[in-house]
């Protein structure tokens, strides 16, 4: 294949393996991506009769052990080699798939992804993050979940990362990076902010503008809003509840009356360019940052058309050099407060 493969986890989500195989045959369709669906032969195939596609941009990869989502990460390293998130992995070690995406369990993708395909130097731990709209575009959060737990120097290390990558996949020649925080000032937050904020000021090259509010995260006002895994989680889940409610509640309102609906008709463009700017299936996937290879994680509850988007995503991530971050050496990498020596 001339385009680089996109292995792609069939069992790994809430409504696998159909609405996967039936996103990945869509992608594969509408954007030309090769597409390797990593399951069970048989179960896969029988997806693929299923939904019509027989495309020849997508191929089946066995893959006969599935990581539950609800499954300790642990249990997906113990002696498992043959699950659908081992082999897909595998596939970008080896150099048969450019990218490995899954809607699967999140824990265990990351621990083989990081077995597997090893931490870029000066990474301790790797970022999932996420691309967000705002009122002058769109911006990078990281940490959204792959580290509920972290250290100081771990959020100085996102700050690298997602600059790296708000350069090389966004387009931005000097992005602009912020902690999230619960006040402006520096002196604001928790233990962890607090440090965090003072490694990352001294960070050389990077343009740190402070901290950040979560009210002021869709201003605009950085490209990179670094955190913890586990408020980075609640911020964009509890930012595609509102979305979700906002558009649920304008449409109910909108179908309450015939002047309304008429109304409707006419708004309709505006409307939908609303939905695809605040609808969380149109941003795809979120790459796990800082890892010798490229892996996206889309969300567990994922239908066919968020698959189809994750999987153009991966494509645009691999155009964009892949999701791994050059080497980066922090400036204030020794040992200190919150951290191990």
């Amino acid at each position: 294949m001339s385009t680089p493969a996109i292995a792609v986890d069939a069992m790994g989500g809430d409504n696998a393996p159909g609405a996967i195989v039936e996103g990945a045959c869509a992608a594969a369709r509408d954007f030309g991506v090769p597409v390797l669906l990593v399951g069970p032969q048989e179960t896969v195939a029988a997806e693929l009769q299923r939904f019509g596609c027989a495309s020849s941009g997508v191929a089946i990869v066995h893959a006969p052990d599935v990581v539950a989502m609800d499954e300790h990460a642990t249990a997906a390293l113990r002696h498992r080699t043959e699950t659908s998130i081992a082999v897909g992995v595998r596939l970008v070690k080896e150099g048969r798939a450019a990218a490995f995406l899954t809607a699967g369990n999140t824990g265990a993708a990351m621990a083989v992804a990081t077995l597997t395909l090893g931490r870029q130097p000066g990474i301790e731990r790797p970022a999932l993050g996420t691309v967000f709209p705002s009122s002058r575009g769109r911006f990078l959060l990281l940490d959204v979940g792959a580290n509920a737990d972290a250290r100081p120097v771990y959020l100085e290390q996102f700050a690298l990362l997602g600059r790296e990558y708000a350069r090389r996949a966004l387009g931005i020649g000097d992005p602009r990076v912020a902690l999230l925080n619960i006040g402006e000032e520096p002196g604001k937050g928790s233990e962890l902010a607090r440090e965090a904020y003072e490694r990352i000021a001294r960070l050389p090259d990077v343009q740190f503008v402070g901290n950040i509010e979560g009210k002021d995260l869709t201003r605009g006002l950085a490209d990179v809003v670094v955190t913890d895994g586990f408020t980075g989680n609640v911020a964009i889940k509890t930012a595609e509840g509102v979305a979700e409610f906002i558009l649920r509640e304008l449409r109910g309102t909108l179908t309450a009356k015939l002047r309304y609906k008429l109304a409707a008709l006419v708004l309709r463009p505006a409307l939908m360019g609303l939905r695809s700017r605040i609808d969380y299936a149109e941003y795809g996937a979120a790459p796990l940052l800082g890892l010798n290879g490229t892996v996206l994680i889309a969300h567990g509850r994922s239908d066919a058309r968020a698959i189809r988007a994750a999987v153009r995503v991966a494509g645009e991530v691999v155009a964009a050099g892949g999701a791994g971050a050059p080497a980066v050496q922090p400036a204030s990498r020794g040992a200190g407060k919150g951290e191990a020596s």
